[in-house]
């Protein structure tokens, strides 16, 4: 256990998302999603995992050190529900519940459809698997810069 970061984070995804720079994506991912196909086609290369948490409580803790580029465009993607995009399913309210608190104002996701989903996924930096069995479980995030203090 390291002070001050959430235990959810292992020591794979910290590195990579340390190494991610301005405007590098990453994927949130449900375990129904092709994870192991996809990760392969992406800059890492392979799969990273945070096991047995939902993907809400897998974003809270990439959320804790990651910024997202909400200041410039919105930068948290959900895979729309094939047929019902503008609807959001549960799964996709509890995320939008941790930007917005990591962010500390609304910072509403923007829509995939879930082919459109799969191909974004592969010019991803990594994506992350979680435990969440729920379906749309799936997420791509934009990292943002942090500024240098004054």
């Amino acid at each position: 256990m390291l002070k001050n970061l959430d235990p959810a984070l292992n020591a794979d995804v910290l590195h990579a998302l340390r190494s991610m720079g301005h405007g590098d994506t990453l994927v949130i991912a449900d375990t129904n999603f092709p994870s192991d196909s996809i990760a392969r086609q992406t800059i890492l290369g392979r799969g990273l995992r945070i096991d047995n948490v939902t993907a809400a409580r897998a974003m809270k803790a990439i959320l804790s050190v990651f910024p997202l580029d909400t200041p410039l465009q919105p930068s948290v993607g959900r895979m729309e529900i094939m047929g019902e995009p503008n609807t959001i399913p549960p799964i996709q309210s509890e995320v939008q519940a941790e930007i917005d608190a990591a962010e500390g104002n609304s910072s509403p996701m923007y829509g995939i459809e879930r082919f459109a989903f799969y191909e974004k996924a592969k010019q991803a930096y990594c994506v992350i698997t979680t435990g969440e069995t729920r379906f749309y479980g799936c997420f791509i995030l934009t990292k943002g810069v942090i500024p240098p203090k004054e």
